[in-house]
C-alpha cells in the first residue's frame, strides 16, 4: 500500500514542474486524494459493497470536485492535473502512466447496460476540457488536445484535435519549396491566420487552407513561366493580366471567418 502511494507522488513530481516537496503534494493535490479515495470505493464495490462503494465516491466529488465511479478500473501513476469537473464512467478502463487535465469527461453514449465507456492504454495525455465519449480504445501514448470531442477509436501514438475530433500529423517535408513571404503576402489578403500550426497539435483546419493556398500559389508560377516560354517562342504571343481581386470580396471572406 504504501509503496502505491510512494509511486503515486513520484509520478506527481515527474509530470508537475509546480510540485516542490512531498507534504505539499501529500495535503493540496486533490488528484491525489480522489485517486486514494477511488482505489478504497473500488475494492468495496468489487466486493459487492455497491451502496458503501458510491458513498465513498460521493464523499470524493464533494471534497475534490472529481467524480469516478467505483466501477471505473485504474491503473498505476495516474495523475490528474488540478482536477476539477473531471468525470470517469462506471465502464472506463484506464491503464497506467494516464494523464488527465481538469474538466475531462470519460462518458458514454448510451443508456444501455455493458460497456459504454472508453478504454485508455498507457501514457494516454488528455487536455483540459476534452470529452472522451464511447466505448472504444484510445491507443498508447495517443495524445488527446484541449475540448476536443472524441467519439471513434484512437490508434496509438496518434493526436486529435478539434470537434468532432480529427487524427492530425506532424508537418512533413514538402517537395516544393514556397516563399514563406509570398505566401504570408496571400494569407493576409484573404484575413486567414494559421495561428493554429504547430509541430505537436496542429489545427487541421488551418492546415488544410495553408495548402490549397499552397497549391495557388505555385500554379501561378507555373503558368508565369510557361507564358514567358512561350514568349520566347512567339514573339506576337500577347501576356494578358491576371483579374485581380476585389477587396471588397475578400471583406465579406474574412467577416465569414
Amino acid at each position: 500500500m504504501f509503496e502505491g502511494v510512494k509511486e503515486d507522488i513520484q509520478s506527481v513530481f515527474r509530470r508537475d514542474p509546480a510540485a516542490r516537496n512531498t507534504f505539499e503534494v501529500l495535503t493540496n493535490y486533490p488528484g491525489l486524494h480522489a485517486l486514494w479515495m477511488h482505489r478504497l470505493a473500488n475494492k468495496c464495490w468489487r466486493g459487492g459493497f455497491f451502496w458503501l462503494g458510491r458513498t465513498i465516491s460521493s464523499v470524493s466529488r464533494w471534497l475534490t470536485g472529481i467524480e469516478i465511479h467505483p466501477g471505473a478500473k485504474i491503473g498505476r501513476r495516474f495523475f490528474i492535473d488540478h482536477g476539477m469537473g473531471v468525470v470517469i464512467g462506471e465502464t472506463a478502463v484506464i491503464a497506467d502512466d494516464v494523464t488527465l487535465y481538469q474538466g475531462v469527461t470519460l462518458g458514454g453514449t448510451s443508456w444501455n447496460k455493458g460497456k459504454r465507456h472508453p478504454s485508455l492504454g498507457n501514457g494516454v495525455v488528455i487536455g483540459a476540457g476534452a470529452k472522451v465519449l464511447g466505448p472504444f480504445n484510445v491507443g498508447e501514448n495517443a495524445k488527446i488536445g484541449s475540448n476536443a470531442v472524441v467519439t471513434k477509436e484512437v490508434p496509438a501514438g496518434a493526436t486529435v484535435v478539434g470537434i468532432p475530433g480529427q487524427i492530425v500529423l506532424k508537418a512533413v517535408e514538402t517537395k516544393v519549396d514556397v516563399d514563406e513571404s509570398k505566401r504570408r503576402k496571400i494569407e493576409e489578403s484573404f484575413g486567414f491566420d494559421a495561428y493554429g500550426l504547430s509541430e505537436e497539435m496542429p489545427d487541421p483546419v488551418a492546415r488544410s487552407i495553408r495548402s490549397m493556398l499552397d497549391h495557388m500559389h505555385l500554379v501561378d508560377e507555373r503558368m508565369n513561366s510557361m507564358c514567358k516560354e512561350l514568349r520566347k517562342l512567339d514573339a506576337s504571343y500577347q501576356k494578358e493580366d491576371v483579374p485581380s481581386l476585389d477587396d471588397k470580396d475578400l471583406d465579406c471572406f474574412k467577416e465569414a471567418n
